[in-house]
């Protein structure tokens, strides 16, 4: 459970709820706070697609999308071509990207946890770190865990969202 869940009443899908509604709440903040700031979008974690293809429907006329995720599970319609698909490790994939295109995202939005508390703990613990030499100034960084790393100032959550439900970070200039 996550911890702005803690009093709550209600299953466990009504917890699976309020996180998409306050994670829609952040990607459609974010899509709309980097309109001044050039750059590409990251979706690290495509998972089934939703969130790519929501990105997708705010961003695609005006930003090149790249995702990762270790394996492609995603709906057949959620999935991005070969260019923009890195398939493997993100500890892997995105210093990959990062050597290729160095300084060039204007947003990450990285959903990362899994059921694995420890797993999820060591993942953010090294994505932080590795996010920031990806980011171009006053990009955006939208994560379902805490991160941290030098160079990424936590930002106020969109009206609506509970604290430590999402987590959005400004790299700073």
């Amino acid at each position: 459970m996550a911890p702005s869940d803690r009093g709550l009443k209600g299953s466990r899908l009504d917890s699976f709820i309020r996180r998409l509604e306050a994670q829609r709440a952040c990607l459609d903040w974010a899509a709309a706070a980097i309109v001044d700031v050039p750059g590409v979008v990251l979706e690290l974690g495509l998972g089934n697609g939703r969130t790519y293809d929501h990105l997708r429907s705010r961003l695609s006329s005006t930003r090149e999308i790249f995702a990762f995720d270790r394996q492609v599970a995603a709906h057949p319609a959620c999935i991005p071509d070969a260019g923009h698909l890195l398939v493997g490790d993100f500890r892997e994939t995105v210093p990959a990207f990062a050597a290729r295109y160095g300084a060039a995202a204007a947003l990450v939005h990285a959903d990362i946890g899994s059921g694995d508390e420890a797993a999820t703990a060591a993942l953010a613990h090294w994505l932080g770190p590795a996010l920031v030499p990806l980011l171009v100034a006053d990009a955006l960084v939208l994560c379902d865990q805490a991160l941290r790393a030098a160079g990424l100032v936590l930002q106020p959550l969109p009206r609506g969202v509970p604290a430590d439900r999402y987590f959005i970070y400004r790299r700073a200039r």
